[in-house]
């Protein structure tokens, strides 16, 4: 039995926990850049926000409509969805985070009544962290990512299923006549693991809800289109194909890209970006305890924008593979030069480390130079600055490549997020302060 938990328009309900005057506003969180609609309160797709919606196509909504427009904060999401983790692992006794705002909990052996749990952990999320959630039970992770979603929409769309299912819904509680309703009703499209292209197909061979497609042969859908979709068939019909994935691997590959504010063409702009890029892809890597062999490191201008067009990368391997930042940032800028050209306008920048593996795996290979600092003092130093950064704020300590901004005048490559809110969670001086 498994438990799916997912915040509610997450990125806006974090905010919302430090702006009460947002509750029942039409509110909508922009990428970076401050391009699109990356979250919306129900408030705002009532408005016809879309996800990925541009932000200049809805800017009129604004004043037309009160529409409340936000900077997507990271560091306050990231620490808010540590805390509401740390409560929904209490559900169960194994725990996969999957996304920043939705984690999956085995509950298989865990007794007393599943339902009403799951609403004591709800309310305790609720109170303690300040974000409403979602949850769905169900035998298979596939039937819990569905039950989710019909407690979710439950709760924002009165009617469209019985109201005891809104905010938690128990598949495995109903009976298999109330289970074929909710599945009937139901669009294909919204079983995780559909995508656009297939449920297109889908509703194309006369397979319109859920129902259709969980009474479907296994081997005949395996022939018809894929052993992914038969997988999703069988977990549809109760058998668990998925396993919890509580201890995910190391990632293959780290990267490290972002868009420009605004155009840069200098050389000295483009290493401070490059240089910020390295240090946080390296962290990263030391955080996954990996070191890396090779170096991409890419510039390119906007498609979008008149003018002559250039894009480029170059891969530079490594002495041996490390996770220390400063070779990482030597090669990533030896890289940078090689490939940059004067009178272009870039607009994204970034860097991968690639063929990446356990820095437990010692190379053995014998340091030749006497004065060549050792590998353990240098893991060392990198722990320091990853602890120091850890607790004081990404950029406290940081190699002088990167630039030394003066407060309040962000480089000339930095993102534009005119709208961010204060980090309330994670920098002292953006704390609430409240007077009596």
């Amino acid at each position: 039995m498994y438990a799916v938990v997912d915040g509610n328009n997450f990125y806006v309900s974090c905010e919302r926990v430090f702006r009460p005057d947002l509750s029942d506003r039409p509110v909508i969180v922009l990428s970076n850049n401050d391009g699109c609609a990356i979250a919306r309160s129900n408030e705002a797709k009532a408005l016809g926000v879309r996800m990925g919606h541009p932000w200049h196509e809805i800017r009129h909504l604004e004043k037309e409509a009160g529409l409340v427009a936000l900077s997507a904060n990271f560091a306050l999401y990231g620490d808010m969805s540590d805390r509401m983790a740390s409560l929904v692992a209490a559900l169960g006794h194994r725990h996969e985070v999957y996304s920043i705002d939705e984690s999956f909990v085995d509950l298989s052996g865990i007794r007393g009544d599943m339902t009403e749990r799951a609403h004591a952990i709800r309310a305790r999320v609720l109170q303690w962290v300040g974000i409403p959630c979602g949850v769905g039970i169900a035998p298979t992770k596939t039937l819990a990512k569905l039950a989710n979603y019909v407690a979710k929409t439950a709760e924002r769309k009165p009617g469209s299923y019985p109201p005891e299912l809104a905010q938690v819904c128990n598949l495995a509680q109903l009976s298999r006549s109330e289970r074929d309703a909710v599945l009937e009703s139901t669009d294909v499209g919204e079983v995780w693991g559909v995508g656009r292209k297939i449920s297109l197909q889908l509703k194309e061979a006369g397979i319109q809800s859920v129902l259709d497609l969980a009474r479907l042969d296994p081997a005949t859908v395996r022939r018809r289109w894929s052993v992914v979709l038969e997988r999703t068939v069988r977990e549809l019909q109760g058998m668990p194909c998925i396993e919890l994935d509580d201890q995910p691997p190391p990632k293959k590959e780290i990267a490290c890209t972002r868009s420009f504010g605004r155009p840069v063409s200098e050389l000295p702009d483009l290493e401070q970006a490059v240089t910020t890029f390295s240090c946080m892809a390296a962290q990263k890597l030391r955080k996954q305890q990996s070191h890396t062999a090779h170096v991409l490191v890419f510039i390119h201008t906007s498609p979008y924008r008149q003018g002559p067009q250039y894009a480029r990368s170059i891969t530079v391997p490594l002495h041996r593979p490390t996770s220390d930042t400063v070779p990482i940032v030597k090669a990533a800028l030896n890289g940078l030069r090689r490939i940059y050209r004067p009178g272009y306008q870039f607009i994204k920048a970034g860097v991968m480390l690639l063929d990446l593996h356990s820095a437990r795996l010692r190379q053995g290979e014998l340091d030749l130079d006497p004065l060549e600092t050792s590998d353990d003092s240098r893991e060392r130093l990198m722990g320091v600055l990853d602890e120091l950064n850890q607790r004081y704020g990404r950029g406290t300590v940081k190699l002088a490549g990167a630039g030394l901004q003066v407060a309040g005048e962000p480089a000339r490559w930095a993102m534009r997020q005119e709208r961010r809110s204060p980090a309330y969670t994670t920098c002292w001086e953006d704390m609430l302060v409240v007077r009596a």
